[in-house]
Formats: C-alpha cells, structure tokens, sequence
C-alpha cells in the first residue's frame, strides 16, 4: 500500500483559509472579490467565512494528501481473504464544525484495513477559497489506511458496526469503494443536508443489501431538518442563532427517517435497527458492533452558552437601549443619526450575507429565506442618507416601508413557513422603532454626533 500522509484536521484547514483570505484582501488577490462587489470590511468576511465553514461540515473535513493509497495487488489478495465491511460512526466533537458527528466505511481483507471518507477536500484545487464561499464545494471519496483513521477524533466516542453481508455484496461494497475513490471518480458536490459524508456511506450501504433492507422509525412525524439540528446546536445559542438566521424555510421541511440520516448519529441508529429481507428469512443488518473509542454518548459537548451572552440577552439588550434612544429622541423632537447609523450598518451588513446566501451561493437551503424582509441591505441606506439633507426625504419614505414590512412579518410570523429564533424578535422590533420614528420626525433636522443643529 503506498505510504498515507496525515490529514489535516478542519480546525488547521479554518486557520489556513481565513489567514489566507486575509493575506490575499489586504494584497488585492481576487480571493477579496467580496470587498470589491459589496464594500464589506475584512472583519465581516472574517466571520461570513467561519460560518460557511460551521455550515459546511456534517463531520470532520480533512485537507487531502497529494497521493491515494491503492488496493493490494491481486496476487496479495488470497483467495480465502474474507471482506469485512463496517459502519464508522464519530460522535460530535465541541467545535462549530464538527457538532454533527461523521460517518466513514471501514474496509479490510487481508493486510488490507482501510476507512473511506467522504469528507475530504482538496485545499490546493485552483479557485478552491471563492468556490467554497459561493457553495461550489467538491468534495472527495478518500481512503485513509487504519494508522490514521482517529487523527483529529481524540476524545469523541467511536462506534464501529460490521455489516452482516454476504462476500459477493462486500466484496461489491470493496470494489465501488476503491473505484469511487480513484482521482477521476472521488469528486462529488457536497451538500450539507442531503449530499454528505453520512448520506454517502447510507446509500452505498442500501446498494449492498438491496430491496429488502428495512429501517426502523427514528422520529415522530412532523419533524424537520431544523428540529434535528437545533437538537444538535442545543448548547451552543450562537451557532443556533446562525443557522436559523442563514438557512431558508426548506430546513422546515417535514423529512423522512431516511432523510433524517443526514445526521451520522442518525444513520448508526438506523443501520443498528435495520433488517434484511430475504424470500423466507430477515437477518439483521448489523453483524456486531463495537466500540474502540468508549467515550460520552453525548459527544464533546461543551457547557451552554451562559445566558448574560446569549444571542436573546443581546437582542434584549439592543432593544432596551432602542427604547430609551428612541424616548429621548421623541422628547427632543429629534433623531438620533449616530445610533441608526451604528443599528442600520450591523443590520444591512448582516443583509449583505442574507442577500448573497440566496441569490449568488449555491449552499443548500439558503433560498428562499423570510429573513431578507427584515435584514437586507437597502438598511445601508438608511444608515447613510439621513447624514444628507437631500436624502431625508428618501429615508424617510424607506423608514415608513421598513416599519410596515418588518412589523407585518412580526404580526404574521406564526403562519408563515419559516421556524426563527426567538432572538429575531427583539432586533426586528428594535428596527421597526427606529423606523417608525424617523418615519414620523425624519422631516425635521436631525442631531448628529455633536448635537448641532443644521
């Protein structure tokens, strides 16, 4: 077998991207093409690019190595070699991208023992850091020999499934495996809900055991993508918050238990209580099951976010500060340009990424989103027209529609497809207040920073 170089854990790949990116914005490199089409400063792509990597990762994501190790020769593979074909499942880890588990196949035959992994990607494909931001992510199948199959899992629990198949349907498994992985077939389009490194390894193993295989009911009817993952981002508020805020209302889709496999956890669970079919018997789908990392069911998960730092303690806190701004500014008859500059820039920011997500990213179920009618990037302009005399006008007709917009997408939440954050709300009525009033004293002239009048 050729020698296996060691893969790089994605927490190395996400400092290697975002320094990179840095690099290459302050220098000009079209990496910083962002910059160039929305005038987004560095700090935000920063974080736009740490999200897509939290969003992208189903499991671990491995840089590959330069070289793929290869089957044994024929001739190494005696006769009496037996295959073994096994489902590898990691627990979640404790960082944003790996809180979801992974899935690998685990082959052996002989000297031969390797793990296939479906979440590898090549870091030195060209244009790979601008594909990756528009969601053209391509991912590959990569064999990893024994030696290296925990690198980077230290500490998550492992649980390794062998699947009772006959030698024709391993020894099938063995063969797509090793062809899948060659470098003119191991390229896939990777998709975070329906095309990934669990997905992958459920409909190889559905391959193998045919039309008989037969799953157990994993969840009650009426569940969606969105229950799932919120069930996984329990403790972390923030990446709970990001998700619910960049994925669209097809994450509320009410999906099947073979759909809900989309979670690695979720595949170990239906494989384990899986059957096979035959004219007159049914066999399990699993032969044993074993356990060589035996570390917590839960995963390494990490304490919940303190409540004082929760994304619902800050929108309650941008809200409080809007009342007591806004009262004094409709004591004063006056409006307070600095705050709606500083409130109106973070939200039309946030509907630059919103905005992109949905109409120029191919990530998956980002369009449509219902959150664009209240974080778009039209607020920039109401952070900058107000500082001119011949904008007021204009800024204040976009309050008015603003204000209506966001307040009737509050009034009308509860019936429309799409499940928030609680969150959500604090902030949206924090813009609707400041819409509405500068709706209403926009007309007059306004106090800036100095509280002079003009």
């Amino acid at each position: 077998m050729a020698l296996f170089l060691p893969q790089y854990h994605i927490y190395y790949f996400m400092q290697r991207l975002l320094k990179t990116y840095r690099h290459k914005a302050r220098v000009g490199h079209p990496s910083g093409m962002l910059k160039n089409i929305f005038g987004i400063p560095h700090g935000l792509h920063y974080c736009y690019l740490t999200m897509l990597c939290a969003l992208c990762a189903t499991g671990t994501l491995e840089a590959a190595p330069h070289q793929l190790p290869q089957p044994a020769s024929q001739e190494a593979l005696q006769v009496d070699d037996s295959v073994r074909v096994s489902l590898v499942t990691f627990y979640p880890g404790s960082q944003p991208h790996n809180i979801f588990g992974h899935s690998e196949i685990r082959v052996q035959q002989g000297p031969i023992d390797v793990y296939f992994n479906y979440g590898v990607f090549d870091f030195q494909a060209p244009g790979f850091l601008w594909r990756f931001v528009l969601g053209e992510t391509d991912y590959m199948c990569q064999p990893i020999p024994q030696a290296y199959a925990t690198m980077g899992m230290e500490g998550r629990r492992m649980v390794e499934q062998e699947l009772n198949l006959p030698q024709d349907k391993a020894l099938m498994v063995r063969d797509f495996l090793w062809n899948n992985a060659q470098p003119e077939n191991r390229i896939y389009r990777y998709k975070f809900l329906s095309d990934n490194c669990s997905t992958r390894p459920r409909d190889i193993i559905e391959m193998a055991a045919g039309d008989g295989l037969q799953y157990p009911q994993l969840y009650q009817e009426g569940t969606t993508y969105r229950d799932i993952l919120s069930h996984y981002c329990q403790n972390y508020a923030w990446e709970r918050f990001g998700i619910n805020l960049v994925l669209g209302w097809d994450t509320d889709t009410v999906i099947t238990d073979r759909a809900a496999m989309f979670i690695p956890m979720k595949l170990m669970e239906a494989v384990a209580g899986a059957t096979v079919k035959t004219d007159s018997t049914a066999m399990p789908l699993v032969k044993a099951t074993t356990v060589p990392i035996d570390a917590s069911t839960d995963g390494l998960v990490l304490p919940p976010t303190p409540w004082y730092i929760s994304p619902l303690a800050v929108a309650l806190l941008v809200l409080l500060l809007t009342c007591l701004v806004t009262t004094r500014d409709w004591k004063r008859r006056d409006i307070s340009r600095w705050y709606d500059s500083l409130l109106f820039t973070v939200g039309g920011l946030a509907g630059c990424i919103l905005f992109f997500l949905i109409f120029f990213s191919t990530h998956e179920a980002t369009s449509p989103n219902i959150n664009i009618a209240w974080l778009h990037p039209l607020l920039l302009l109401l952070a900058v027209l107000p500082w001119f005399k011949k904008g007021r006008p204009i800024a204040r007709w976009l309050h008015a529609a603003n204000a209506l917009v966001a307040l009737l997408l509050m009034l009308l939440w509860p019936v429309q497809p799409q499940t928030g954050d609680w969150a959500f709300f604090p902030l949206m009525a924090s813009l609707v207040m400041r819409s509405a009033i500068n709706a209403v004293l926009g007309a007059q002239t306004t106090r800036g920073p100095t509280s002079t009048r003009h």
